[in-house]
């Protein structure tokens, strides 16, 4: 049995975004729809835990009204309290921007709040509400549950196939490199452009 972790294919990230997106228009409110797409970036396109997810404050992700170019996960946030600065992807950009028009300017003083929240904007979304949202939305879009922390392996996996090990374990906040070398493992897109590329031969 494989010991790499699992990931998630570029098909099954866009089906498990578009999913989010659309079933909270269904079911919920638009800063709910908002709010589940952000938290999922931040664990799809700068590998952030699920607890650092539930940790964020506002000024961590937004000054003066507009988006951070690089998430600076400082001690208080970072888990084993390996600091880490993430450059944010154009999508996930977007994306905060979009939450600091619609829900945080209404909703914020001085940024203090928690940036991911249910009705009660003073309290954090907890990670077992996360695994929830990102359970039932990969089962609706893909056919499987998922747990959070499959986003992150999978941002993992990208990176290390365009740039180096000691990057990855920076942009992770590993302590130890041979954490990160597990990301060296193949995934399933892998297999499937091996044999696309064996098949043009």
């Amino acid at each position: 049995m494989s010991n790499s972790p699992e990931t998630l294919t570029v098909e099954e990230s866009e089906k498990l975004l578009s999913e989010i997106q659309t079933a909270n228009i269904r079911y919920w409110t638009q800063w709910k729809n908002l709010r589940n797409y952000t938290m999922t970036l931040l664990m799809l396109d700068a590998g952030l835990r699920v607890g650092e997810v539930c940790r964020l404050k506002v000024l961590n992700l937004v000054i003066a009204g507009q988006p951070v170019n690089g998430l600076d996960m400082h001690r208080d946030i970072a888990e084993k309290k390996c600091e880490r600065l993430i450059p944010l992807t154009p999508r996930l950009l977007k994306a905060v921007l979009e939450m600091q028009k619609v829900v945080w300017s209404a909703t914020t003083i001085h940024g203090a709040n928690y940036a991911f929240t249910n009705e009660d904007a003073l309290k954090p979304i907890s990670t077992r509400q996360v695994q929830r949202i990102i359970s039932r939305a990969s089962y609706r879009a893909f056919g499987r549950c998922i747990h959070p922390h499959v986003l992150r392996h999978t941002f993992a996996t990208r990176l290390m196939r365009i740039t180096s090990a000691p990057v990855v374990q920076q942009l992770l906040g590993h302590k130890r490199l041979t954490s990160t070398q597990v990301y060296t493992h193949p995934n399933g897109d892998d297999c499937k452009k091996a044999i696309d590329n064996m098949s043009a031969c």
